[in-house]
């Protein structure tokens, strides 16, 4: 099947255009009291999992988008590097609203937590290679990863601007 391309925004990430999708996580003060200001997680499925995970350049296009339906996820640069995440809500069925996904620039001073079942494609970025701080389940890679391949279901491909 012949995909078309579509161009996405790449939108600034604020807490309230990202809702939908999760969380953005800023720096707090040491000592502040829990609230619902802090990462909302869902681990209890499995093994936690937290690492560095390496990533080279690989462009700005996709035509496959996934999500975990077991837990939350967070991402964040180590170096403070900028990025680019495109997501999709959550939904019931098993592909995403081609509507509803977005993309948002986001900077490398905060981190973002997926809600369980948002879908995502990425991270993006121009540098080279960037090391993110990854927290998810010891096995979401392997029994947690529902794909949808947007060019065989849908016909189209995203590209990020």
């Amino acid at each position: 099947m012949e995909t078309t391309l579509q161009q996405l925004q790449a939108q600034p990430l604020t807490a309230e255009a990202f809702r939908p999708f999760g969380q953005v996580l800023s720096p707090q003060w040491d000592g502040k009291p829990y609230d619902k200001e802090d990462a909302q997680l869902k681990l209890d499925a499995g093994i936690p999992r937290f690492y560095i995970m390496q990533l080279e350049r690989k462009g700005r296009r996709f035509d496959q988008i996934t999500r975990h339906l077991a837990c939350t996820q967070c991402l964040g640069s180590l170096e403070g590097k900028e990025w680019l995440m495109a997501v999709a809500p959550p939904c019931e069925g098993s592909t995403p609203d081609l509507q509803q996904i977005q993309a948002f620039r986001i900077p490398g001073d905060c981190f973002i937590k997926l809600e369980v079942g948002t879908w995502h494609a990425g991270p993006y970025f121009e540098t080279d290679v960037i090391n993110f701080y990854n927290l998810e389940l010891s096995d979401t890679n392997v029994v947690d990863h529902d794909t949808c391949d947007l060019g065989q279901t849908y016909g189209v491909s995203f590209e990020i601007v």
